[in-house]
């Protein structure tokens, strides 16, 4: 016997009519904190519930993890005839379809999926057989072009768009990268590859030009439901019409103002398009936050007021108690840290765990002090979105050629150092290293120096009389001039590591000592100590940073959101598109609403020094974020503090159902699909 479900006793008013809603279109806003995962388990619920068979509903998420957990919910709230229901990702679900309709296209349904470091190999392949790795001039690795074809397909935008927004430096050769994308399909055609994009590409390509696919595709799946549906490419939102634009059976859900995945490809049209293209469909929203205190519920909801253009809601809660947002006006970056750290621990005195707290930020250079400053206290951290600071390549790259001036016969750092060099191969830099290593000082014969003009502007500058007695943000500004030009040969996303190396000079400024500073950088990671010493009390947990793209779908009882300033969030890159505005506006509408209790936000004043993202010699943004000026949110809604501590030393989906016969395909609806996206 079956298990009935009170729904009514079980969910708010919003959330019980979404889940009664059958049949018809409809767009489910759900705000940050209002329990959209339990209405989607609910609906499962309820449709198999309501005689809906499981085989007929299809449930699309963005991991499969997401769905499976759904599913399981579902299944514990009803019965196991939940757990038959057809869930997983876009992907998996075109790969399910696509091994039954293959030779339609005119594939083999025993094609092989090509991961991405698959596809990666697979172009570079190529790369050489055209010639284009002996060029004069640099041209992108692999990795790079792979990027740039993927997104030409997600976003369905040229390759000239592509590499106009995202590596302006390559857009002389357009073509070049063109005809690598034209030989890797060739490639994978005749070898019966098909890599992730493809999956999407030969789905819409099914459901677009083979009729009956697509009718008994619609047959099988007359209930379809998808999550997240603000984070869709063009692609995939053109899919889920195609597949409902027969029994127009569907539900969208997500919320238009966490749409902040633009660079992997994702549209915030898809969502807002919705109802346009499905003009029957019924919007609901869920409001009701059960995540946030209504003090910092008042300032999200004014900060997402200003979007110009979202669905309307005001997100509210029943925990009215709890402390305003602080703003934090910090001397500089440094006391913007210690003014963390400081409230870090004060909370874990007060019985709050490491795990419960949580340090937000847009891009990940923006924590390179915060984690110096956690490990010199001692505080085990973990980080998401990006390296920690002194695991990144460029930084051990620079802190190599450091640890030569310090020691001279640190053979590791010399070869790191000498394989950065044009013209030194391995062989060259094991003897090198064995000349210096047998030298009283770093010496090495005019032959070997023969081998690189890097290697002699190295060797003047290590043999600089003097360079020891420099302190050691002047070494490290010396080597940076040196390094600089070794780093855009050595990386295609050169530019966005420059603002780390910033990060790394001016915490340099801050040592006298070139040993202490090398220390600092070396120490082991907090939590090694921790679990080495056998403590497995609360401190065990470790605290969160995380760039705010990373942190999407999370929370914390505490959360610290740091460089609430111009330039910085939103983004310098950002400052001169309307678009990407409105998206840094979302970003920063994610990053308060992950915060159940505390919410902390800090804006450090910034000197000459901090030139990362301008250059040299650019101006510098000193002032607030206008996301916290617009409409005077942060006088309204936060109380503000001053910090200057300058003192303080794969689904399994059945085959398609046949006998579509004598259904008549709405034609029409279809034709109105394909006009819309082609339109858009």
């Amino acid at each position: 016997m079956h298990k009935k479900i009170d729904y009514s006793k079980e969910l708010n008013p919003a959330q019980l009519e979404a889940v009664r809603s059958t049949e018809g279109q409809f767009l489910v806003i759900a705000g940050a904190g209002s329990g959209k995962t339990r209405t989607l388990v609910y609906r499962v619920a309820y449709l198999v519930e309501n005689g809906i068979k499981p085989e007929n509903i299809l449930l699309l998420t963005f991991t499969r993890k997401a769905a499976e957990e759904m599913l399981r919910r579902a299944a514990m709230l009803l019965d196991e005839r939940c757990q038959k229901v057809s869930g997983g990702t876009f992907h998996s679900f075109a790969n399910s379809v696509l091994r039954k309709y293959a030779r339609l296209l005119g594939i083999s349904n025993g094609f092989t999926i090509l991961d991405r470091p698959d596809s990666e190999d697979a172009i570079n392949l190529i790369r050489a057989r055209l010639g284009y790795n002996k060029m004069d001039k640099r041209f992108p690795r692999k990795s790079t072009i792979a990027e740039v074809i993927s997104l030409s397909v997600n976003k369905s935008e040229p390759i000239e768009g592509v590499l106009y927004d995202e590596y302006p430096q390559f857009i002389e050769w357009t073509d070049e990268i063109a005809k690598v994308r034209d030989e890797y399909k060739e490639y994978k055609r005749a070898k019966s590859l098909l890599d992730y994009d493809d999956l999407l590409v030969f789905l819409k390509d099914l459901l677009e030009k083979h009729e009956e696919a697509r009718l008994a595709l619609a047959k099988k799946y007359r209930y379809i439901m998808v999550d997240e549906y603000q984070d869709t490419n063009k692609l995939q939102a053109y899919i889920v019409c195609l597949l409902a634009c027969e029994h127009k059976n569907v539900m969208a859900v997500g919320d238009d103002s966490q749409s902040i995945y633009s660079f992997r490809g994702a549209d915030f049209k898809n969502i807002m398009d919705f109802p346009r293209i499905f003009k029957e469909a019924r919007v609901i929203t869920l409001e009701e936050n059960y995540r946030s205190t209504q003090q910092i519920l008042n300032m999200t909801n004014e900060v997402i007021s200003h979007a110009g253009e979202k669905f309307e809601k005001n997100l509210y809660t029943k925990n009215r108690a709890g402390n305003l947002p602080i703003y934090v006006d910090a001397r500089d970056e440094n006391s913007q840290s210690k003014y963390i750290v400081d409230k870090v621990l004060k909370l874990r005195e007060e019985g709050r765990e490491l795990k419960d707290i949580a340090v937000l930020f847009r891009s990940g250079w923006h924590s390179n002090d915060l984690e110096v400053e956690l490990a010199n206290r001692n505080i085990p951290f973990v980080k998401y979105g990006g390296q920690k600071f002194v695991e990144a390549a460029h930084i051990k790259d620079v802190l190599s050629l450091l640890r030569i001036v310090y020691n001279r016969f640190d053979q590791v750092s010399w070869y790191r150092a000498l394989l950065l060099l044009r013209g030194i191969g391995a062989k060259t830099a094991e003897r090198i290293i064995a000349q210096v290593s047998a030298s009283q000082k770093p010496d090495i014969d005019q032959k070997l120096m023969g081998k690189s003009a890097d290697l002699s502007k190295l060797m003047e500058a290590l043999n600089s009389a003097d360079i020891q007695k420099h302190s050691p943000a002047q070494i490290v500004h010396a080597f940076l001039k040196f390094y600089q030009p070794l780093l855009k040969e050595k990386y295609d996303d050169f530019n966005k590591r420059l603002n780390d190396l910033d990060s790394f000079e001016r915490i340099a400024s801050r040592y006298e000592s070139l040993e202490r500073f090398l220390t600092d950088m070396a120490l082991e990671p907090p939590e090694r100590s921790i679990v080495e010493a056998g403590i497995k009390d609360k401190d065990d947990s470790r605290l969160t940073l995380s760039t705010i793209h990373s942190a999407k779908g999370l929370e914390w009882h505490t959360v610290f959101v740091i460089y609430v300033a111009e330039g910085h969030l939103p983004s310098y890159l950002s400052l001169e598109d309307k678009d990407e505005i409105e998206e840094e506006r979302r970003l920063f509408y994610v990053a308060l609403t992950r915060a159940k209790e505390n919410l902390f936000l800090l804006k450090p004043h910034l000197d000459r020094s901090a030139r990362g993202y301008l250059g040299s010699g650019g101006s510098i943004f000193t002032a607030i974020s206008r996301f916290l000026e617009e409409g005077g949110i942060l006088h309204r809604f936060a109380q503000t503090e001053g910090a200057d501590f300058s003192q303080l030393g794969e689904i399994l989906i059945e085959d398609p159902a046949a006998g579509t016969e004598g259904r008549k395909p709405d034609r029409d609806f279809l034709d109105e699909i394909k006009r819309f996206y082609r339109d858009h």
